[in-house]
């Protein structure tokens, strides 16, 4: 039987929202702090103006509850899932403020492919956008891709309330250390000391290729976060095409899979057990997944007149895949030619590869390949239980952080979750398809979407109709929720709303039941 939220959980729900939404308003710090080194004195007042009211509105509403204590499961699941929306909502008001977009609806939409780490833009003129609002959009992407509660976990913003009900209603199960908080720090570290790595390699190698220093050094901050948290956006509107440098493509494919493994396995290797790695069912999975598609990928793109040589098309075309597999983004290749050159065959081995993406918890989206290893390993025991006697007790075990048997409810789970994914990637394409797109083409689009992958075929814009733009920002918003804590908050939302019986006819009822 489904609880309804009482007036004291919605005062619960708001204070927390409300102590995201102050520090949220704490983090435009970067970017103002960001416009005053480099002069920018317009980006600089519109960040102040965006503090003072992040902190006023967190302020008002944590003022609903004064108290102390813990949320339940059922109130920490509703923080996780308006948390998305609410700090994308502030985080767009600076982002609104400048001539890049044609409304706050537009910086909205941006602001969530920020936090979902879906990369896709539809402000103009990207090229002239100030450092300080390129640093804000790049620290939204790292903000999304640790997740919101992990990060928030991290720096204790929730105080005493810091439990597993929190941690895994953002889709996460394993824990990399007993305890969730030192769990949240150890993702939030390591993931700011691959990029700080990452971006010195990177600005020596943006040096070395004819980029003057400063910039150098802020574009290699920039990819590092684009490439571990899988967003693939860049500061240049051409992408990674603007840089054309083998190495940097290498460094990005590098941190691109980096990201798209799980931070429990990232942590065995750190502490030396590097076998475990191999041993990974999922690891295992993805190897052979990405393996078999990588080949039919680059025999269907040999198709195309694209390219003048194999090495070329080799290149791009691995560099490509692993973006797309991982969910990242980047390309090597435009929309137009997305949509127009390259072959339908390529184009949806992009989709499917998306729509399965990486590990689960690391910062990749789509279906994951735990998920898909599951129900592969269940169809393996049901036929395996047709071909053995009656009275045979099958037993199926795999290896993710340790030996562990395949159990009925871990399936339901798993195939729940891939039967929401693909309902609405459908859904999302039959949208497109409605408004006259190409099939295979919106068919990318809503994967693109749904899968957090950001690999657009040119019908993201501005342009596009605004139903599209709010189903392709639900579909951003569900699928980096993994839709169970979405449908979970939304069915308790619907019981709370709907009339209750009087007082008398409800213990009528109860009466008549005994």
């Amino acid at each position: 039987m489904w609880q309804r939220y009482t007036l004291y959980d919605v005062r619960v729900i708001c204070h927390y929202l409300g102590v995201l939404i102050q520090y949220t308003g704490l983090a435009m710090i970067i970017p103002f702090v960001t416009a005053l080194i480099f002069s920018e004195w317009e980006p600089a007042s519109r960040y102040l103006i965006s503090i003072g009211l992040a902190l006023c509105l967190g302020s008002g509403l944590r003022m609903l509850r004064i108290e102390s204590g813990r949320l339940n499961r059922q109130q920490a699941i509703a923080v996780t899932v308006f948390a998305w929306i609410v700090v994308a909502c502030v985080a767009a008001v600076p982002l609104s403020l400048t001539n890049h977009y044609n409304s706050y609806g537009d910086a909205l939409f941006d602001s969530i492919a920020l936090f979902t780490t879906t990369g896709l833009s539809i402000m103009s003129d990207p090229d002239h956008l100030s450092i300080a609002d390129n640093m804000w959009r790049f620290a939204a992407a790292y903000a999304g891709g640790v997740g919101l509660i992990v990060v928030g976990m991290s720096f204790g913003l929730f105080g005493r309330v810091s439990d597993s009900s929190l941690y895994e209603s953002e889709g996460r199960s394993d824990h990399v250390l007993p305890n969730v908080v030192e769990t949240a720090r150890f993702i939030a570290l390591f993931s700011a000391s691959a990029i700080a790595v990452a971006s010195v390699i990177l600005a020596i190698a943006l040096t070395v290729h004819g980029i003057e220093p400063v910039r150098a050094a802020l574009q290699g901050v920039w990819l590092s976060i684009a490439g571990f948290m899988t967003v693939g956006m860049t500061a240049p509107s051409t992408n990674i095409v603007y840089y054309h440098s083998t190495f940097v493509e290498l460094v990005l494919m590098v941190l691109m899979v980096m990201g798209s493994i799980n931070f429990a396995v990232q942590s065995e290797i750190l502490h030396g057990r590097v076998g475990s790695l191999f041993r990974d069912t999922e690891i295992k999975a993805g190897i052979i997944w990405s393996a078999v598609m990588l080949v039919i990928f680059i025999f269907a793109l040999s198709a195309s007149n694209l390219f003048n040589s194999l090495p070329d098309m080799l290149r791009t075309g691995l560099f490509n895949f692993v973006a797309a597999v991982t969910t990242t983004g980047f390309t090597k290749l435009t929309s137009s030619q997305l949509a127009t050159i390259v072959p339908s065959g390529a184009l949806l081995v992009f989709a499917i590869a998306m729509a399965v993406g990486g590990s689960s918890g690391s910062t990749a989206g789509g279906v994951k390949l735990k998920r898909v290893a599951v129900i592969a390993l269940s169809a393996y025991e049901t036929l395996k239980s047709v071909a053995s006697p009656q009275s045979a007790r099958l037993v199926t075990n795999y290896h993710h952080i340790g030996r562990r048997r395949l159990g009925e409810d871990e399936v339901k789970s798993a195939m729940t979750v891939f039967i929401m994914f693909v309902l609405v990637y459908i859904v999302g394409a039959l949208v497109g398809v409605a408004y006259g797109y190409d099939a295979v083409s919106a068919v990318t689009e809503s994967i693109a979407m749904a899968s957090n992958g950001g690999i657009s075929t040119g019908i993201t814009s501005a342009d596009m109709p605004a139903l599209l733009k709010v189903v392709y920002a639900i579909e951003m918003w569900a699928g980096r929720l993994e839709y169970v804590t979405l449908l979970a908050v939304g069915i308790k939302i619907f019981v709370s709303l709907k009339p209750r019986a009087p007082k008398r006819l409800r213990q009528w009822r109860k009466d008549r039941s005994r």
